[in-house]
Formats: C-alpha cells, sequence, structure tokens
C-alpha cells in the first residue's frame, strides 16, 4: 500500500466475515458502497503515470518544462492533506455520509475539469478538486465501514477497504493501456473516474449515516434502527450500551487531553510514553515515502521510458506489472505479518529496498554510461534545421552519445536495424519524432536504448514487491497500535499527515532529481535515505504484535533499547543495578 493499509487478518475472522454477510448482506452493501471511495482513492492517485505521457503530446509547455509535470502530479497531493482536515471536520460536525457525498461531488466535477481541460492550467485545477476528494475519502470510507460493521468481522471489511484501494491503483494502469489507440486519451483515462463517483453518490442516498455519529447527536431512535438492521435483535442492546461507554469515554478523554490539535499536541509532548510512540509513529510513515514507492507509482510509465521502452503503450503494459506486484505483495504481508512482527518485517522489508535501489542505481549507471553514440554525419544530414542547437555549437561533439544529447533536451533518433548503434541528435520537435518513425526508426525523448533495460525493469518488480511484504502495511499497523488508547486518534492523525506530507516532497521532486543527479543518482539518493529509515526503525520502534497494550506504554516508558543494547540492559539488572 502507499497511503494505506491493508490490516492482518486472520482466517477465522474470514470465516467468520463469509458466515456473517451471507445471514446479513445488508453489511455488505454498506462496506462496498463506503469502498468505492477507496477504489477511488487508488484510481486517482495512479491514474497520472500514464496520462501524463499523453498530456505532454498535447501541451508543449507540460514536455518542455519539468515543473509543470511535478505540478500536475503534486497538486492533487497537497489538496489531499487539506482534504483530509476538511474530512475529519465534516465527519465530526455535518456527519460520514455527507463528508463521502461531498467527496463523490468533487472526485466527478474534478474529472470532468480535467477530461476537457484546453490548458494546462485547467488540468491542474481538476487535479485540485479529485485531490480534496482522495483526502476526504482517506479519513471517511475506513471510519464508515468500521462504525456499521460489526466488532467480529471490522477488521475484515477494513481491510476490503485496503484491497479496493490497490485495485484502483492496478485498474488505473489497465484503463490507461485500454485507452493508448483511443482518439484523445488522456481525457479518457482521467474522465473515466467520473463514473465510480455518480455510482457511489446514488448508493449513499440509499445508505443511513453511520449509528456512532446518531447517537452522539441524541438521534437514539435512529441508530437503534439502523443497530437493528447490523446485528440480531438480541445483541442491538448490548451494542447501544457499548456504544454509550464508548462516546462517553471518548468525550472523558477529549476533557482531559483537550479538543483541538494545539491543546492534544501540548498533552502529548509532555507524555513521555506518547512522545516517544510519535517519534516511532512519525518515522515509520516518513520513511514509508522517502524508500521512493511514490515515484514508481506516480511515474512509472515515465522511468519505464527512463530504462529504454520509447513506446508509451510498452512503458504502460510494464507499469501494470510491476502495479500488480504490490498487489501481489500486499496479500502476502497480510499472511506473514502477524507470524512475523511488524518491527521484524518492516525491517526485512527495507534490507532488500536497499539492496534493491543500489542495484537499479548501478543498471541505470551502466545504461548511461553505455547509451548509443552519436552518427555525427547522420545528425548533420537528418533534415533541414532538424539537427539539435547544442550539438551544433558544442566545440567537441565526440564523447557525445545518446544520453548527452537528452540532457540538453534533444532527441534521439536510433539507428535503422540496430537501435544499439549510433543514431542521431536532433532538435526534440514533434515533427521531428515523427520524421523519424516513418523512417522505421524509433525515437527517444526520455531515456536511451539500452540491453539492461527488461533487468531494470524486473529490480523495480523486486523493489515493488520487497516494499510491500513489510513497509507497505507495516507502517500503517504499528501507529493503530503504538499509542495509548485516548491518544490513539491524534496519534494517527499526526503520523497519517507526515505520510502525506512526505509524499508530496517526493512525488514533487521526483523527475527534477533525475534531471539534476541522473535516474540512477535518484534511486541512489532513495536507497541513502532507505538506509537512514532503517537505522530509525531499527533504534525507535518496539514490536506490537500481540504486545498488550500496558506492554507497549512500560516499554516506551522506560526508552526502547534493540539488540545488543537490551542485554547490557538485563546484566546490569542481574547485578542489581538500574537500568
Amino acid at each position: 500500500m502507499v497511503e494505506g493499509g491493508i490490516a492482518p487478518v486472520n482466517k477465522t475472522e474470514f470465516t467468520e466475515l463469509f458466515r456473517t454477510i451471507w445471514k446479513t448482506p445488508y453489511i455488505l452493501r454498506l462496506a462496498m458502497t463506503a469502498g468505492i471511495g477507496g477504489l477511488l482513492f487508488g484510481y486517482d492517485t495512479a491514474v497520472i503515470s500514464g496520462a501524463l505521457l499523453y498530456i505532454r503530446d498535447d501541451f508543449k509547455s507540460v514536455d518542455k518544462h519539468t515543473w509543470l509535470q511535478e505540478l500536475i502530479v503534486s497538486t492533487s497531493i497537497a489538496a489531499a492533506i487539506i482534504g483530509a482536515a476538511i474530512g475529519a471536520w465534516m465527519n465530526d460536525s455535518l456527519g460520514r455520509k455527507k463528508a463521502i457525498l461531498t467527496a463523490d461531488v468533487l472526485f466527478f466535477v474534478g474529472s470532468l475539469v480535467m477530461a476537457v481541460a484546453p490548458f494546462p492550467s485547467i488540468v491542474v485545477i481538476g487535479r485540485i478538486l479529485v485531490g480534496l476528494g482522495v483526502g476526504m475519502t482517506s479519513m471517511t470510507s475506513p471510519l464508515y465501514i468500521s462504525e456499521t460493521s460489526p466488532a467480529r468481522i471490522r477488521g475484515a471489511l477494513i481491510s476490503m477497504n485496503g484491497f479496493l484501494l490497490t485495485f484502483g491503483q492496478f485498474l488505473s494502469y489497465l484503463i490507461n493501456l485500454g485507452f493508448t489507440k483511443v482518439p484523445g486519451t488522456w481525457r479518457w483515462m482521467l474522465g473515466v473516474a467520473g463514473i465510480p463517483p455518480i455510482v457511489q453518490f446514488v448508493l449513499m442516498l440509499l445508505l443511513p449515516e453511520s449509528p456512532r455519529w446518531l447517537y452522539k447527536q441524541g438521534k437514539v431512535k435512529q441508530a437503534t434502527e439502523i443497530l437493528g438492521k447490523i446485528y440480531p435483535i438480541d445483541e442491538v442492546g448490548k451494542e447501544l450500551e457499548q456504544l454509550k461507554a464508548s462516546i462517553e469515554a471518548a468525550e472523558a478523554d477529549e476533557a482531559s487531553i483537550g479538543n483541538n490539535f494545539f491543546t492534544k499536541f501540548r498533552s502529548a509532548m509532555k507524555n513521555i510514553e506518547v512522545r516517544r510512540a510519535l517519534y516511532a509513529g512519525v518515522a515509520v510513515q516518513v520513511v514509508q515515502q522517502f524508500v521512493g514507492i511514490n515515484s514508481v507509482m506516480y511515474y512509472g510509465a515515465s522511468i519505464m521510458q527512463l530504462a529504454g521502452f520509447a513506446s508509451k503503450a510498452v512503458a504502460l503494459a510494464l507499469s501494470l506489472v510491476t502495479t500488480g506486484l504490490n498487489a501481489v505483495g500486499s496479500i502476502i504481508s497480510m499472511l506473514f505479518m502477524d507470524r512475523q512482527g511488524r518491527r521484524r518485517m518492516m525491517i526485512v522489508s527495507l534490507v532488500f529496498i536497499i539492496i534493491g535501489l543500489v542495484v537499479l542505481s548501478a543498471v541505470f549507471y551502466q545504461s548511461s554510461q553505455h547509451a548509443p553514440g552519436i552518427n555525427n554525419y547522420d545528425s548533420s544530414h537528418f533534415g533541414n534545421n532538424s539537427t539539435c542547437t547544442a550539438y551544433i555549437s558544442a566545440p567537441d561533439t565526440s564523447r557525445w552519445n545518446c544520453m548527452t544529447c537528452l540532457k540538453q533536451k534533444c532527441g534521439f533518433c536510433a539507428s535503422e536495424g540496430d537501435k544499439f548503434q549510433p543514431g542521431s541528435c536532433l532538435a526534440n520537435e514533434k515533427a521531428i519524432g515523427n520524421m523519424c518513425t516513418q523512417q522505421h526508426r524509433v525515437w527517444y525523448d526520455e531515456g536511451c536504448p539500452s540491453k539492461l533495460g527488461m533487468f531494470a525493469v524486473l529490480l523495480l518488480g523486486f523493489y515493488i514487491i520487497v516494499y510491500s511484504l513489510g513497509m507497505g502495511t507495516g507502517p500503517w499497523i504499528v501507529n493503530a497500535e503504538i499509542y495509548p488508547l485516548k491518544y490513539r486518534g491524534f496519534g494517527g492523525g499526526v503520523a497519517a499527515m507526515s505520510n502525506w506530507t512526505a509524499n508530496l516532497i517526493v512525488s514533487m521532486n521526483f523527475l527534477s532529481l533525475t534531471e539534476a543527479l541522473g535516474t540512477w543518482g535518484t534511486f541512489l539518493l532513495f536507497a541513502g535515505f532507505s538506509f537512514l529509515g532503517l537505522i530509525a526503525i531499527y533504534f525507535l520502534v518496539p514490536e506490537t504484535k500481540g504486545v498488550p497494550l500496558e506492554e507497549i506504554e512500560k516499554v516506551l516508558r522506560k526508552g526502547f533499547r534493540p539488540w545488543p543494547f537490551e542485554r547490557k540492559e538485563k546484566a546490569q539488572n542481574i547485578d542489581g543495578v538500574s537500568a
């Protein structure tokens, strides 16, 4: 997972899920309708990867300016941060149902705006609207599902939202691939996202508000009626009592720690257990993003071109495969996270992420050093005024190769018959690119022909699957378990905002980094961040699997000490010396 987690669910809970929804299909209707929000979340965050290739074709300004490409990608993430805050306010003030309906309107209008956008600035406005919807959905859909689900199957139903999110990412690449030959390409890719919110909007109108919110608003009769549709009649009274106790406890917590962010933050910082829990929770979320995963999700098709696959359709097909591996890895993670523990899975995941990124960096470096050379005669005689200006004015072009040509914002027309032989360095214009392809040659304007291209794709697949095994789900599970009960909502919110902010930093700088450091240097930088993240998690994050909340608080109070430091502490205690 990228911005959410699939909670580990045991076999018993899934068995109970099937038994319960067979008896009460209404529960599945509630969860699946809200889960469409997870699908939209996944689709709208990943669809831009393929759409961006064709937006560049239609708008010359986008093709020429890296910052504009990054703006189109990252504005939705910045808007999602604001949308999450708005969603949190709406959930409490207006209810979960109205928050979901509002998000649907934003998704639909944003998709429509992007589909008809005559200028890049209008695409950006559409991305902002969609981003607001993404942020609101990320806060509201899991909450609605959890509050309309029986406790015994709640985890399984919430995990369904996570599955739909991952499936939405996969679906976006599949739809991108399907529209590559259709006139309008990117407009269809972005516009088709307007269909699911219509479906969800209509279905949500027929569904009730969350019983917890209704009860909190004093609408006990309505809350009781909804609980009667979810639980057997003999369990409704018990659930009402538990709902009352839960709301009273939450109100008592609010009175003790404050009811706004700043008072809660001050209270948390004064409490050593909560403070150390926040260090751990924020650390795992920031590390999750700084390993660079969303550079692959948001710019996956562009990375495939950088690896040497000039065809947009091929780049999208390969991106589809790597995204599918993310879904597979998330499922495998569910099987092992409870057996092996969150801490161990994250550490092992990071070790293999570092290995994958270092090797990937080496592959891109070798590709750049052994890129095809430049045929001087062919470059000079390709056509009138078609030669790259920088190539003409360079005092010495003997050491120029395809990569040197592309760094000068020019295009490379591969040699006919053998794309690995010296080709032409030409002006990066659409008409010249068309002339190149008309001669049955391949036009490159992002990456260069490389014999290691497929190896780079395999390494990307390896990187994604080892990420999803531990770092994809682990941070979200740790943040659900590590905080004392009355700080759980606050701590999880701070950690989630840290995740979105780190996500924004990575997404708005990735293409600029590839230009400044090269693709190999960028992945090596991510490897460095991953190593620092490994150290942070090793020293800050205790194991939370199967550990009672009281024990976690005790560990945090004393200060978590990993091996080999814990052995010294034990030895001191044996000698009667206080640790």
